[in-house]
């Protein structure tokens, strides 16, 4: 099998994987994640990150702080840019989600850990 082929496999089960657990929000969930994980990083990086659409984007991040889950504000690097940052109950929401999946997957090995870790840094170091 291509590598390309492997790829599109892996996205297809992974997706599959994160939907049984919160149907119809997983951009709701990526956009919390990214936002706890690049915390400094502008808006227009990390929809690029995302790689998605700006309009998706900033739908979601209005419902998600209208919920009180997220707040954007300028940045204190940049006045330019904006960030977002995570709420008590963005984190909450998101910690819930992320023991759910940890629950699903079932026990790891290290080798599986440092077969996860590497694909991740390949991922980053190419996109």
């Amino acid at each position: 099998m291509k590598r390309a082929e492997k790829f599109i496999e892996i996205e297809g089960l992974i997706e599959n994987l994160l939907k049984k657990h919160k149907e119809g929000a997983m951009l709701r969930m990526k956009v919390l994640f990214f936002a706890k994980l690049y915390e400094n990083l502008s808006v227009g990086m990390i929809i690029d990150k995302l790689g998605i659409k700006k309009t998706n984007f900033a739908l979601t991040t209005a419902n998600l702080e209208k919920e009180g889950c997220i707040v954007i504000k300028k940045s204190t690097l940049d006045k330019r840019c904006r960030v977002i940052e995570l709420t008590e109950k963005g984190n909450k929401e998101l910690a819930q989600y992320e023991n759910e999946i940890e629950k699903s997957l079932g026990a790891t090995t290290p080798e599986l850990d440092q077969s996860l870790d590497v694909i991740l840094k390949y991922l980053n170091h190419i996109i």
